[in-house]
């Protein structure tokens, strides 16, 4: 169910090509801060409620990171695996097209789950702007996902985390689930931290061992398009555990970094867990109601909303002509400090963090605007 407040949604727009065949959904939650921003995911299984929930978040992210945006997020209803790389580019182009007047005006969308450099260009190609997009290659004034500034973020955030939750990082054990652009660079600063790496997952199972992982070799087996099953294969791979994806979720470390699936921890699997502190790298990888369980039971979880708003950061400075040296910078400034000031609320209030995210964030959108009633802090 899709929740309207005093906030948004503004704007839900559903879209169908009948001649390509084509379904895609956009959200734009609010414009208040500036046109809505927020990536395109192209999954067989995604839809408005999801689309909503992940709009939602990206304006308290904006917010949160003090940018001239909003928040807003969109999907394309389709298998990108599946359906190969012609008809990819086809349904991409037609969904472009399909909500042209609205971008870069009041949405300006980005790569998300299974959508690349190259899905920006055509994005931005069929609809005539180059503003309509971030995330494009550089030849068209892209600044690449791989230079790691979400993943960056998500280690400072988790470094805040780990000084509250009461972990040194040295030494620490952690495990990443999703071993894509966000999990590749926030386990390798975690490793140069002297944290240990135990286990991962990708989209073909996950793997587990005590003693630690080689992100060199996990980082060379990506590389070579090979899943992380395949670790313990490879030359000067240790043995380890292979277990299906969900299994990440049991394994015992003091740090969980999520960084692909939304809603990878259902209420249920709360008991399962054997960690003292997550990091959300992903985006709605916990519900609302999740982490308050998760909260109550002393893990302590750092939202989404802090935690991975590198990539927002990162959008930012592609949008308005910035440097890499400036978003850098800018993540180094902003995440640690928006981190520690809900930590530290967290602890004196006794609320879960995500509560005093949420407050500051809507602090921050209630104060550019008169319009909007206050709004409750309990």
């Amino acid at each position: 169910m899709i929740k309207y407040d005093e906030f948004g949604p503004e704007k839900i727009l559903t879209v169908y090509d009948a001649k390509t065949g084509m379904r895609g959904i956009v959200v734009v939650d609010s414009t208040v801060l500036g046109p809505g921003k927020g990536g395109i995911r192209m999954t067989s299984t995604v839809d408005t409620e999801e689309v909503a929930r992940l709009a939602r978040s990206m304006t308290w992210k904006s917010a949160l990171a003090e940018l001239p945006f909003g928040g807003a997020k969109a999907g394309i209803i389709a298998d990108a695996k599946g359906i190969g790389k012609e008809k990819k580019r086809v349904f991409v182009e037609s969904f472009s097209r399909a909500i042209k007047t609205m971008c870069p005006a009041t949405y300006v969308a980005a790569p998300d789950m299974y959508m690349r450099e190259q899905d920006m260009a055509w994005f931005a190609e069929a609809n005539g702007d180059l503003k309509s997009c971030t995330g494009k290659p550089k030849s068209m004034g892209g600044i690449p996902h791989e230079i790691g500034g979400t993943g960056y973020g998500v280690f400072l955030a988790a470094r805040v985390g780990a000084e509250f939750a009461g972990i040194d990082l040295k030494g620490a054990t952690f495990a990443v689930e999703g071993f894509g652009n966000v999990g590749k660079a926030t386990a390798r600063h975690l490793t140069e931290a002297s944290a240990r790496f135990v286990a991962v997952s990708d989209s073909q199972g996950s793997i587990f061992n005590p003693e630690g992982l080689s992100f060199e070799l996990l980082e060379e087996l990506k590389r070579r398009g090979e899943s992380v099953t395949t670790y313990g294969l490879q030359k000067g791979g240790k043995s380890c555990t292979l277990n299906s994806c969900d299994r990440i979720l049991d394994v015992d470390a003091d740090i969980l970094v999520t960084a692909s699936q939304p809603d990878l921890v259902k209420v249920g699997d709360v008991d399962r867990l054997n960690f003292k502190l997550i990091v959300e790298g992903s985006n709605i990888p916990l519900s609302f109601w999740v982490e308050n369980v998760c909260h109550k039971r002393g893990i302590t979880v750092v939202p989404d909303i802090v935690a991975n708003a590198g990539g927002v950061i990162t959008s930012y400075a592609e949008y308005s002509g910035g440097g890499v040296d400036s978003i850098f910078d800018s993540i180094k400034e902003k995440i640690p400090a928006n981190t520690r000031a809900i930590m530290e609320e967290a602890g004196k209030t006794r609320r879960m963090p995500r509560k005093c995210a949420l407050n500051l964030a809507k602090s921050r959108v209630a104060a550019e605007t008169g319009r909007y009633a206050a709004f409750s802090r309990n």
